[in-house]
């Protein structure tokens, strides 16, 4: 059986012209996988970093079963589950979600990954693939060419002695790395190796990042402008929302310099909202941050927060895209109390203003440097 790839959808996720459900590249991994894949036995494949479904559906199509498969973002988890219910996949034949933990690594012999672009987000793969999957584990990990670079191999290779490269074919390639390096779950450094925590002396704060969150254990200057200009926010709000928390800068920072502020992070990656927990933890601040993994703010009632903080990503995937944010301030918009503001931090060029005045309301510019905007829209009515 083939996977029909023009049948898979994105939803929930952002769509749009040029922005597809699959490509080139999951079709090239399952095509060099689809021996060792045929080979597997039940729950013997894993998957990582599928994006929509492509990787884990097209396992199961060429015979996997019982297959494992963690996705960052909450909304790639939903499309597999529609994908897979829209295709027909159950029992057996439908892949089963997992956090990144050993369990989900535990026994594999073949697993499948999309590369990531975030060198550290391989690390942190690989790490617990070579650790924790069975010594003949072969990875098939690809991508498309013009997102590949060769410390990509040597990543890999820093955790497994052998990897090969794939020949090319429609601007993708596949790295097969096997032969996982000693000492086998044996690995316990003096502290984690992840999330990798670092002071930041400008802001007295601690942060904490699991591989590929956005600006790692570092804090962005779109970040660093936003805190500078927070101090006036609804300054006597009970509670406040940093929507795509990422590590969770913005909702530490808050809770400390507010005490009696209760916050709550929320972001649709699974990494954004374990490194936001840390971040948290580190700066002794978890009692008053709540963190959740989540589509937006689909978990608050409308009309039930008086300031919502926001640092909008503007990738969906590989593509710029602004989709994604304009889905963030109408989320905002719904959650804003009468009166309430969303504060917004943004990369000048790409003039959310209009988005934001139609979407939440008055819009007033806060701070501006050379490339960002600080800007607190208004929610009318």
């Amino acid at each position: 059986m083939s996977l029909p790839f023009e049948l898979l959808r994105r939803e929930p996720d952002v769509e749009g012209r040029g922005l597809e459900a699959s490509d080139a590249a999951d079709r090239l991994i399952l095509d060099e996988a689809a021996e060792a894949i045929a080979a597997a036995g039940p729950g013997e494949v894993v998957v990582l970093d599928d994006a929509y479904g492509a990787l884990a559906l097209g396992a199961v199509a060429l015979g996997a079963t019982g297959v494992r498969v963690h996705q960052d973002l909450v909304t790639g988890e939903r499309a597999l589950a529609r994908n897979a219910a829209r295709l027909g996949f159950d029992g057996e034949r439908m892949p089963r979600s997992l956090p990144l933990s050993s369990d989900l690594a535990a026994g594999a012999r073949v697993v499948l990954m999309r590369l990531p672009r975030s060198l550290d987000r391989l690390d942190e793969l690989a790490g617990i693939v070579a650790g924790h999957a069975a010594s003949e584990v072969r990875i098939f990990a690809g991508g498309r060419l013009k997102h590949m670079a060769l410390a990509m191999n040597e990543v890999l290779a820093a955790w497994f002695d052998r990897v090969d490269v794939s020949h090319a074919r429609q601007k993708s390639r596949v790295l097969l790395a096997s032969g996982p390096r000693e000492p086998r779950g044996l690995r316990q450094p003096p502290a984690p190796a992840w999330p990798r925590v670092q002071h930041d002396p400008a802001l007295d704060l601690d942060v904490a990042a699991h591989g590929g969150v956005f600006a790692g254990s570092s804090v962005d200057i779109g970040t660093r402008l936003l805190l500078a200009s927070l101090d006036h926010a609804v300054p006597d709000a009970a509670s406040a929302v940093d929507l795509a928390c990422g590590t969770g800068v913005v909702a530490a920072w808050l809770a400390r310099a507010r005490p009696g502020l209760a916050v709550t992070a929320t972001d649709r990656s699974a990494s954004a909202a374990a490194s936001a927990r840390a971040t948290a933890e580190a700066n002794g601040v978890a009692d008053r941050v709540t963190v959740a993994q989540a589509d937006g703010l689909e978990l608050l009632p409308e009309a039930s927060e008086r300031l919502v903080v926001l640092n909008p990503p503007f990738h969906s995937d590989a593509a710029l895209h602004t989709g994604i944010a304009e889905h963030l301030f109408a989320d905002a918009a719904r959650v804003l109390a009468p009166g309430g503001e969303l504060w917004c931090v943004w990369n000048s060029h790409l003039r959310y203003r209009p988005a934001l005045e139609r979407l939440v309301g008055p819009t007033r510019q806060i701070a501006r440097d050379p490339k960002f905007t600080v800007t607190a829209s208004r929610r009318s009515g």
